[in-house]
């Protein structure tokens, strides 16, 4: 049985509940913009041009931003048959091995998002083809802050951006960077929560990253009523 997430200081409280209600703002924010849609399109014969995109765009962020939740949470599911066999030993070796891999793989993950994010942000690209070694040199041919989305409009008390951004010229459609930012975001937070998970195997406050065992846990709860009837 999972032992449900409980952060330890005021601070893991305010973080864990930010992270909570961000994720369910999304969710929200998806559900409204498709029922509205789906009313618009059947009731009235028309529709949220921008509402597919806008709906995507909510939905890498969902995901996004819920995996590294999960990985705090030890919420992700995994195969652990062949672990839960294995000596305690064996057992926490295998597991800071596969901290390390997924570690690993958040970093290369971040590289590669701060890359394509840099391109439609005016920042720098990383050099290095595994791991940074630097940032490239901006000439004015690499801002492509002008970069827009296809159909979500731009909103007027974002205006202020066009400045700093596209030199002044008026954004039409959303530009780029702004949504396209959670990929950076979310594989920071992604190697961020592999490095405690890493820590607190490594110290022995947890014993692997998977937790959750939905199958088993549904059949544990179905024996519980059972037993209460």
């Amino acid at each position: 049985m999972s032992r449900k997430y409980q952060p330890e200081t005021m601070f893991g409280r305010f973080v864990h509940e930010l992270e909570e209600t961000a994720i369910a703002l999304i969710l929200g924010a998806m559900t409204i913009i498709t029922f509205v849609n789906v009313v618009l399109r059947y009731g009235f014969n028309t529709g949220l041009i921008w509402g597919l995109e806008a709906t995507s765009l909510l939905f890498a962020w969902l995901v996004l931003f819920g995996v590294s939740y999960c990985v705090k949470t030890t919420a992700n599911l995994g195969v652990d048959a062949l672990t839960n066999v294995m000596p305690p030993a064996i057992r926490r070796g295998m597991a800071l091995a596969a901290a390390a891999i997924c570690i690993v793989y958040a970093a290369l993950l971040l590289k590669g998002a701060w890359d394509y994010w840099a391109n439609f942000a005016n920042l720098p690209q990383t050099t290095g083809r595994w791991y940074p070694t630097g940032f490239e040199e901006m000439t004015r041919t690499s801002y492509r802050g002008w970069y827009e989305v296809i159909d979500i409009p731009f909103p007027e008390w974002l205006r202020w951006i066009q400045p700093v951004m596209n030199e002044g010229i008026d954004y039409e459609k959303l530009p780029r960077f702004i949504p396209y930012f959670i990929l950076p975001f979310g594989a920071a937070l992604l190697l961020f929560r592999f490095i405690q998970a890493g820590i607190r195997i490594w110290t022995g406050e947890q014993h692997g990253l998977i937790v959750s065992h939905e199958a088993e846990e549904a059949i544990d709860d179905v024996a519980d009523m059972n037993r209460g009837d």
